[in-house]
């Protein structure tokens, strides 16, 4: 029995040449949390042929709620190692670079270096090395897109793409446009963002590992929306 085109209604909505152009595209994912990974696993199913994966975290319990590599079978698997996993079992003929660690700002020119990228996605939420991400990638006039805040919001008819100097009610939005600024950067950043305002009462204060401030409430589907929202961007422009 002939296997079926696992790509047969891809084909019916987008057309041959736009899932050939698909296959070859390399797009960089950096990030694979709750956002990222949703991000990545749907350009995977639309037939993007290559990724390079980056992230350094490992599965935890409270990535369970909302986090696409996040089983209790996963627990202590390294976040990008499980998605590489899941996209081979998608597309047993995808290409995978995997990159298991935390990307530092002095490593990003040397990763942008190496490959070719066609896009690069960005959904990392530590500031410093986002900033740095989006700063190479404008300087190699490479594709890219961003995401902004998910945390302590839950309403997706509020989330939008805008140019990161016109979004408003999302801090990691404001602390971002603060550095680059900072860094003499005025270019045009293509974000997904929500209009919402944070609930207050869902942002936890916290001295975390990576200098992170805070930990914010999130519920399942909120970071998987951002995700799709990514892939779509990035889908509509290969």
């Amino acid at each position: 029995m002939m296997e079926e085109d696992w790509q047969q209604r891809t084909r019916l909505l987008l057309g041959d040449e736009k899932v050939e152009r698909l296959r070859r595209a390399h797009v960089l994912v950096v990030g694979l949390g709750g956002v990222g990974a949703y991000a990545a696993e749907m350009l995977c199913r639309a037939g993007v042929g290559r990724f390079t994966l980056v992230d350094a975290d490992t599965v935890q319990p409270t990535n369970i709620n909302r986090q696409l590599p996040a089983l209790h079978s996963t627990l202590g698997q390294t976040k990008a190692e499980v998605l590489a996993a899941r996209f081979r079992d998608i597309n047993p003929e995808v290409q995978l670079r995997v990159w298991p660690v935390f990307l530092k700002d002095e490593a990003i020119p040397g990763l942008l270096d190496e490959e070719a990228y066609d896009f690069v996605v960005d959904a990392i939420d530590t500031l410093a090395p986002k900033c740095h991400l989006i700063a190479e990638a404008l300087r190699r006039r490479l594709k890219i897109v961003c995401s902004m805040g998910a945390g302590a919001k839950s309403d997706i008819t509020q989330i939008r793409f805008a140019d990161i100097w016109d979004t408003y009610h999302c801090g990691l939005s404001k602390a971002v446009r603060k550095r680059l600024q900072k860094m003499g950067i005025r270019h045009k950043v293509p974000v997904v963002f929500s209009t919402e305002q944070a609930d207050p009462k869902a942002v936890m204060l916290t001295d975390d590992e990576r200098n992170k401030k805070s930990t914010c409430g999130t519920v399942s589907y909120m970071p998987a929306v951002f995700g799709c929202y990514l892939a779509e961007y990035v889908i509509r422009r290969l």
